[in-house]
């Protein structure tokens, strides 16, 4: 039964919204050892919009996509309710997270029922790891898709078809749909209602669940720099780490090969075998990340993140960040800086 209130009574009429474009039975299809965490990710956001009445009749259930499937979390283990033949009457079906998204192939009988449905007209979404389902069931070849930041090369490994792009919190490409890691999911949910109801509607949902009804950005600002594994005796990696440590002066690249002893080619050709991009693009990035690492841990003005950082102005430092991370300096800041609470640090 749908809450009673102040904001039941602000989602007016239920019937308003266009019949067609909103979904009656909607299906989270499961796996052994999925988190109970994940379910708020993948349906949290309908669950609290058919609360409050916004998505009248809507028909959730929770599918296994396996025999035996169990949600798992907090010493709990609970049986998932209902089986494959759930999803025949769906008309959004959503894959959470896989618990090991790479290990194996996921299990045939699901990857048949859910390519049935969007043959059947249903649309799709997978939600982090999810994707690598609607990937091994041939829905994304040739589109466009995201996933979790981590995995996203693993999914371009295993499905060279699929157009995978780590970047952006989700994709909706119509009949199928992604969503990075987390709370992208929600982000995805949000994005579906406001679909469905509206903008307004979409932002009363968002106020219930108190988020944001749109994050600015992508994944970029979330992702961790990986760590190179740099042989100590290649003159290219100890170029490599002496730039590290020499980030706030000018570096041309002319000079690491110099220092290196190489010539510029070869030097750009080693660059590339160890980092995967150009010395050039290496450093510029590098210089984000300290310029974040900064942002995070110090309330250093801009002007001077950007000095420290190996800028030549703030407007430089800005253009670059955004580029990189999708989002500006100070929105950075706010998100991600160290806070103090009653006097005691947050690690």
């Amino acid at each position: 039964m749908a809450s009673t209130g102040p904001l039941t009574e602000a989602f007016g009429d239920p019937g308003r919204a266009d019949a067609a474009s909103v979904p009656r039975r909607l299906v989270v299809v499961v796996f052994d050892g999925a988190l109970m965490g994940s379910m708020s990710f993948a349906c949290g956001v309908f669950d609290i919009a058919a609360h409050y009445g916004a998505l009248p009749g809507m028909d959730l259930r929770i599918v296994a996509g396996e025999p035996g499937a169990a949600i798992v979390g907090g010493g709990l283990s609970c049986a998932v309710p209902h089986d494959l033949a759930a999803i025949r009457a769906a008309d959004l079906v959503v894959v959470p997270n896989l618990p090991q998204p790479t290990a194996e192939h996921p299990p045939e009988p699901a990857l048949e029922a859910v390519r049935d449905a969007h043959a059947r007209g249903a649309r799709v979404a997978g939600l982090c790891s999810g994707a690598f389902v609607l990937a091994a069931a041939g829905l994304l070849d040739g589109r466009p898709a995201t996933t979790h930041w981590s995995v996203a090369a693993r999914l371009a490994e295993l499905h060279p078809a699929v157009r995978v792009d780590a970047s952006v919190l989700y994709i909706d490409d119509g009949d199928v749909l992604t969503a990075g890691g987390g709370a992208a999911g929600m982000d995805l949910g949000l994005h579906l209602i406001r679909s469905m109801l509206g903008t307004a509607d979409a932002n009363r949902v968002a106020r219930a669940m108190v988020v944001p009804p749109h994050r600015p950005g992508g994944q970029a600002q979330y992702v961790e720099a990986p760590v190179l594994d740099l042989d100590a005796a290649d003159p290219v990696a100890e170029t490599i780490t002496w730039a590290l440590e020499r980030l706030d002066t000018a570096l041309p690249v002319s000079a690491l090969a110099r220092r290196a002893h190489m010539s510029r080619r070869n030097y750009d050709r080693r660059f590339r075998e160890i980092t995967g991009c150009a010395p050039a693009q290496w450093l510029a990035h590098q210089r984000v990340i300290r310029a974040q690492q900064l942002l995070e841990t110090s309330d250093m003005p801009v002007d001077e993140v950007a000095r420290r950082s190996g800028f030549p102005s703030a407007p430089a430092l800005r253009a670059r960040f955004r580029q990189v991370a999708g989002v500006s300096p100070t929105a950075y800041r706010e998100t991600f800086a160290h806070r103090s609470v009653s006097g005691r640090g947050l690690s």
